[in-house]
Order: C-alpha cells, then structure tokens, then sequence
C-alpha cells in the first residue's frame, strides 16, 4: 500500500520543477492525480507518464477556470483529498520604486488569488469526503525580506495567513492546511533569479548555508508527508525546506 493510496490529489502549477516531480512522487504512492496548469503540452506531455493522471489547462488566478478543474477532479476520481497549491511565479525583479503596479497586480493575482482560489473550491470538496490535506507552496521570503522582490515577498508572507486562517476554519472539517517553504531549488525559477542577481546574491546556491541548491524531490517528499495520514497532527504549519537559510541571517 502506498503513503496515498485511494487518495485523489489535485496539484496546481503542476508542469514546474517541484509541481511536477511532486505529481509522479504522489502517483507512485497511489495517489489519482489531477495536473493544473497553463501549458498544455507540457501537461499532457507530464499526464503521459503517470498512468492514470487527468489534466486541466487554468490559470489559477481565475475564479470559473479553478472552480471547473476542481469539479473536473471529483468528477473524474470521484472525489477529492488532496491539494498541493503550488501554482507561483516569481515576477521582475527590481527596487519597490521602479516596479510598476502590473508588476504588483500580477504576482498578487496568482501567487495570492490563486492559493484563495484553491483553498475555496478545494476545501469544501475535501470536507465532503470526510477531511483530507491541504498544502501551500510558499518560500523563505514568506519569513524574511531580501531586496528586489518586494511583490513576491509580500506574495508569499500573504499565504502563509491564507493558510493559518484555512487552517482554524478546517480543522473542525477534518482539514489540515500548511506551508511548505524552500530557498534555492534547482528549478528553472530559481535559474532566472541566479541570472538576474548575479552568482553569490540572494537566493543563489552560495548564498545557503549547505551551499547547493535543493533538489525538486527534496520538496515534493516534505509535500507528500504533509499530504499523507502520517502528519495527521500537523495543521497550521510553516515547514522549511531551505538548507539552512532561516537559521541564519535575512
């Protein structure tokens, strides 16, 4: 029997680094898996190779295009016990003064909005079936501040609020709501930042205590203890996944 088995698991920003290897890591301990996304290909090209896996093309930040793919999910599998709100992007990195208020409006439409959107069509579908997890894709800059990304940072401390209140309305559902935190994980965000900054600056490999960057699997198995009965006591959490980056200074 595997960690999710007779588990379904819907998981937004599916196609990325963590979304991805995530999905196959939730499918080989028995999860259905239902894959969120804006690319189609690259979700039908993931959906592919995980025997069973549905797909929906969404931008998270939308309300009818969310609400669709979580019906989509219960009406594929049946039901639904798992989200892994994980859908992000990591926007234009510059001082507060030069970022324009698309800039801002964007990164809060689907780093906020989105996980909103998820833990309001998600929530009540889990709690029909009796309870179920519920986990956040947040970041180190949901704890602390580094220069040049003031709307991601401010995205990411806004979730990890969304997630503590989903996390008191739930709890009497049978709900549990937490984040999940990495730094630097090799993932093509995380390669975009390192360009911008330049090797050594925040949010680089040199810049983490351990002095590499994390690996995709090192997330998604942290994401899969949350979402599985073995953290049946686990509610309201932030969990780090970051080298040791908040042990040290901002």
């Amino acid at each position: 029997m595997g960690r999710l088995s007779n588990k379904v698991a819907l998981i937004t920003g599916a196609a990325g680094g963590i979304g991805a290897v995530a999905a196959r890591l939730f499918a080989a301990e028995g999860a259905g898996v239902m894959l969120v996304d804006l690319s189609a290909d690259a979700l039908a090209e993931l959906a592919a190779g995980i025997d069973g896996a549905g797909y929906a093309v969404a931008d998270v930040s939308d309300a009818g295009q969310m609400r669709q793919a979580v019906e989509e999910t219960v009406r594929r599998f049946g039901g639904l016990d798992i989200a892994l709100l994980n859908a992000g992007i990591e926007g234009r990195i510059a001082p507060i003064a030069e970022q324009t208020e698309e800039d801002f409006d964007r990164m809060m439409a689907v780093n906020v909005r989105g996980v909103w959107l998820g833990l309001k069509y998600t929530m009540p579908r889990i709690a029909s079936r009796g309870g179920g997890s519920i986990v956040v894709t947040s970041s180190t800059s949901g704890i602390r501040a580094i220069p040049g990304i003031a709307p991601y940072t401010t995205s990411k401390h806004a979730v990890i609020g969304l997630m503590r209140a989903a996390a008191m309305e739930g709890a009497s559902q049978g709900i549990r709501v937490n984040t999940v935190n990495p730094a630097a994980i090799e993932t093509d965000m995380v390669r975009r930042l390192e360009s911008a900054t330049g090797d050594g600056g925040p949010g680089t490999a040199t810049f983490t205590p351990l002095k590499r960057l994390g690996q995709p699997d090192e997330v998604a198995r942290l994401m899969l203890f949350l979402a599985s009965d073995e953290s049946g006591f686990c509610t309201g959490g932030v969990y780090m996944a970051d080298g040791g980056v908040s042990a040290g200074r901002a």
